[in-house]
């Protein structure tokens, strides 16, 4: 018994080290690729890239060159890697990766010509993704991607990215994937009426999943400007004008968007990187105009707060909460920090060494990928057009601003397919410190811009599952948790005699309150930046017919109504610049007006603070005197309209906005107002019929007239005089309503505006 004990005992051991030394692996087919399982280690997809065995466990030679590289070695610290191919790498591959695409639709899960060739000769390996025709489609267009740049040199794997693609509506350049088969959710500003941090980090791990199973490992957000300028184009994609809330909210949204749970350091394939945006904040811009623009290229700073412009990166995006530690990369704005830079030197942030390097490189500790904002080292045509974006290098050559640009401490640039002047770049260093200087400073790059495909897995497993995506990205739960957020972000800031909400008439008791919706004038509109957006003139009912039957009995009259329901947008005017105005020969500047009537500029500055361009001989950007027009004076003729015919019975005011308004003109004919920053018509319905209840709060600011937006600073928050209503309200930062009336809580304690 015991020589048989003892054998049994001798043959566990041996099976035991057999197990222990034998493969850890299982090699399994996956819908376009190979997948290897291991214990214990790294999961694997590959195409075409031979595999190593070491240890019993598996790895891609992706260099081919038959051994285990330190980078090809999943068990290394990512930095350890990313050093080690940096050094292999050729400059013309360095360049490469030096580069990020102009922004690429996938229509069809095949690459386009034009997509191999950026890949295959400028060796580009970070691609912006727009739309996408489904999720499956990005999938395998993403698996075509990888397996086309697996066979080239060492192996690098794309890594994908994408503008904001989770709101509801596509509305600019800078979300153009957005509103579509994906969770959809509020603005970033909607998300910031919420006051709620956890929610934010509750979107960026949904919104990180959707975004992994897409195949996009970056996302080029948050936009975290402190929007304190109201005019400004851009404020909706920020968190407002209030620094503590953008400083919160940026960590919120890094952090959901960076963290794998149950990563020993927050890294892994459900991981995507940030890059946060735009340093040093793009808010303050003078008179609002913006700077995608020659006549917006200005950022000003007449209250003398550059650092708190700043706050949101240095105490929010840079001091996450979770392992990962800080946002992977940052994006500076086009704007030129008018009058920051100690030398005197006015150029364009990604120009500008006090900017990147003194400030926050040195300074602040940031050592991530720095990436321009798209086409700033392009040529501009004209100060009105959307072309390139090379504030104060105009007078330049396209290779003297990409030396430029690296000088100043930047990684990469946006929007630029091409490796040829980022090489001339290269040879302007080498003739000015020689080769091996020139090495090192690509190098160093190089190290960061590898460590963000390192971190998120991209070199073990580029590859993703399309049934996944298509079971993922816009699941149920996900689409739950975005329609919770829309209705949170809703703001209700008048509720005069408790007119909401407008449940069925218990009088009647016929079930369902009647409701005259009247058409909306749409008109003509050139876009946010005269290419997004564009429509022609047209008349239109403002929300589907068959979605307020379900809540309400739609009819066609005033006098057959219970109450009126009027769909506006926020006031536009314009840019801020009108070539007619510079035909009749003035300067072309105008104002930007927050109000529908027609507005003359009579308090606006008399100089402008910043001005001046090769093409301008002038420096004076002033519009002080002129006068702009709303397009959609309609909108406030129908709520007088509505008022009118109404006679007692309440109009309620449902406004649309992207960023602060003057409510003056329109809240006396109101009974109720509802501000919403991004939402679906449904989510307006349960408000208004009871089914839910708002607690929104305003993330802005409300100017109580035009003279007060003039007379703001464009760089300090909550500055202005705010409108109070017939029911002595404040519309205020932080101020909303629910049912009880004015809101006090946890939030607004927390937030509230401190004075």
């Amino acid at each position: 018994m015991k020589n048989c004990f003892s054998r049994l005992v001798l043959l566990t051991a041996s099976l035991a080290l057999l197990v222990a030394c034998g493969p850890k692996w299982q090699e399994l087919e996956a819908d376009g690729y190979r997948r290897i399982e291991q214990r214990g280690g790294a999961t694997l997809g590959y195409t075409s890239a031979p595999i190593l065995e070491k240890g019993g466990y598996a790895f891609k030679d992706l260099n081919r060159n038959g051994s285990l590289d330190v980078y090809e070695d999943w068990r290394k610290p990512a930095i350890d890697r990313a050093r080690d191919l940096a050094a292999q790498l050729s400059i013309e591959e360095i360049a490469g990766l030096m580069l990020y695409s102009a922004h690429q639709a996938v229509p069809a899960p095949g690459l386009t010509e034009a997509q191999e060739k950026f890949l295959a000769d400028d060796n580009l390996r970070h691609v912006l993704v727009t739309t996408v025709a489904s999720p499956e489609v990005a999938a395998r267009w993403n698996n075509n991607v990888q397996a086309f740049v697996e066979k080239l040199g060492h192996g690098i794997p794309a890594n994908n990215s994408s503008d904001p693609r989770n709101e509801t509506a596509v509305t600019a350049e800078y979300n153009a994937g957005a509103g579509g088969q994906i969770s959809l959710w509020p603005t970033p500003l909607g998300l910031a009426a919420t006051f709620d941090p956890d929610l934010v980090r509750q979107f960026g791990d949904i919104a990180s999943k959707e975004y992994r199973a897409l195949g996009i490992a970056t996302a080029l957000s948050p936009q975290i400007d402190l929007a304190t300028e109201p005019r400004w184009n851009r404020f909706v994609g920020t968190f407002g004008e209030d620094p503590d809330l953008d400083t919160d909210m940026a960590r919120a949204y890094v952090d959901g968007f960076q963290t794998t749970e149950g990563s020993s350091d927050g890294w892994g394939f459900e991981s995507v990187n940030a890059m946060v945006k735009h340093w040093p904040s793009g808010g303050p811009e003078e008179g609002g105009r913006d700077a995608h623009f020659n006549y917006g290229k200005y950022a000003v700073y007449p209250g003398g707060n550059f650092e708190t412009q700043t706050r949101a990166f240095v105490d929010g995006a840079f001091k996450l909460d979770g392992k990962t530690g800080s946002a992977t990369a940052v994006m500076p704005y086009y704007t030129i920090s008018y009058g920051i830079d100690p030398s005197g030197r006015n150029v364009g942030n990604s120009y500008n060494h006090y900017i990147i390097t003194d400030l926050l490189r040195d300074q602040f500790g940031f050592d991530g990928v720095v990436c321009t904002d798209w086409g700033i080292t392009h040529d501009n045509a004209a100060i009105e057009s959307f072309d390139g974006k090379c504030w104060g290098t105009e007078t330049l050559s396209v290779a003297e601003r990409h030396y430029e640009v690296i000088q100043a401490g930047v990684d990469q640039f946006g929007g630029n397919n091409d490796k040829g002047p980022v090489l001339e770049a290269y040879a302007l260093w080498c003739r000015d410190f020689g080769q091996e200087s020139a090495r090192a400073r690509f190098e160093q790059s190089a190290v960061r811009l590898l460590m963000n495909i390192f971190r998120t897995g991209l070199f073990e497993n580029p590859y993703v599952d399309p049934a996944v995506a298509t079971t993922v990205v816009g699941q149920p739960e996900f689409m739950q948790a975005g329609y919770d957020a829309q209705l949170k972000s809703v703001v209700l800031v008048k509720n005069h005699g408790n007119v909401l909400p407008q449940t069925p008439d218990p009088v009647r008791g016929d079930g369902k309150a009647k409701v005259y919706i009247p058409k909306r004038h749409y008109p003509a509109f050139a876009g946010r930046f005269g290419i997004f957006g564009a429509h022609p003139d047209y008349w239109d009912w403002p929300v589907e017919r068959k979605l307020v039957e379900q809540y309400y009995e739609w009819v066609d009259s005033p006098a057959e109504a219970d109450f009126a329901l009027i769909f506006i947008q926020e006031p536009y005017s314009g840019v801020g610049y009108d070539v007619k105005d510079r035909a009749r020969g003035s300067n072309g500047y105008v104002p930007i007006s927050l109000q529908y009537l027609p507005y003359i500029a009579t308090y606006a500055r008399a100089e402008s603070i910043a001005g001046g361009d090769p093409k301008e001989n002038f420096t004076n950007r002033s519009y002080r005197g002129k006068t702009v027009s709303t397009d959609n004076i309609d909108d406030l003729n129908s709520i007088i309209a509505a008022r009118k015919a109404m006679g007692d019975k309440p109009v309620v005011v449902v406004i649309s906005a992207t960023r602060p308004f003057v409510p003056a003109e329109f809240e006396p004919f109101a009974d109720a107002i509802l501000v919403t920053l991004g939402v679906q018509h449904q989510a307006v319905l349960d408000i208004l019929s009871g089914a839910a209840e708002p607690s929104g709060l305003l993330p802005m600011q409300l100017p109580a007239d035009m003279r007060t937006v003039e007379e703001q600073y464009e760089d300090t928050p909550h500055d202005m005089r705010c409108y109070v209503d017939t029911d002595g309200h404040s519309y205020d930062f932080a101020y909303g309503m629910n049912w009880n009336g004015v809101i006090d809580d946890a939030r607004t304690r927390k937030y509230g505006k401190k004075q």
